[in-house]
């Protein structure tokens, strides 16, 4: 067996960095099973990576690619899927509210079933949507 350098190998791929990060995805590669495109040699799973890109019997661009894909966070969509945003909890609810203080009705709110609930309302410190918003409200 020769003995495999980074000599050997910084020809086929000029970065060092970039040489080891390819060889470790190869070496973890073969360890879940991929099969060898040189002799083992009873090297070891780092060594026969070596020795595979040495003598370019791997795809090196595709083994930068899987470290790549492995690396990233955010999975990358399809161009041809439709974006669908979808509404945040009462999202709907304070659009309702700004229609009806816009049209004037939330001043004057219908009658609820519920008279508690309109007495909160009512008796309530907090300041109306026309306040929060700065002032009159037009439509």
């Amino acid at each position: 067996m020769a003995r495999v350098t980074v000599e050997d190998c910084i020809e086929k791929l000029e970065n060092r960095f970039e040489l080891v990060m390819v060889a470790a995805q190869r070496a973890r590669k073969i360890g879940s099973g991929a099969p060898l495109t040189v002799e083992r040699d009873n090297d070891k799973n780092p060594v026969v990576a070596l020795r595979e890109i040495a003598d370019e019997t791997v795809d090196v661009e595709e083994l930068k690619e899987d470290l790549i894909r492995g690396k990233q966070r955010i999975i990358a969509m399809d161009d041809d899927s439709e974006d669908v945003i979808d509404s945040m909890d009462g999202e709907e609810e304070w659009g309702r509210l700004a229609q009806q203080a816009a049209s004037g009705s939330l001043d004057n709110p219908a009658p609820a079933d519920d008279d508690s609930a309109v007495d909160a309302v009512e008796s309530s410190d907090e300041p109306s949507l026309a306040d929060l918003a700065g002032g009159d409200i037009q439509g």
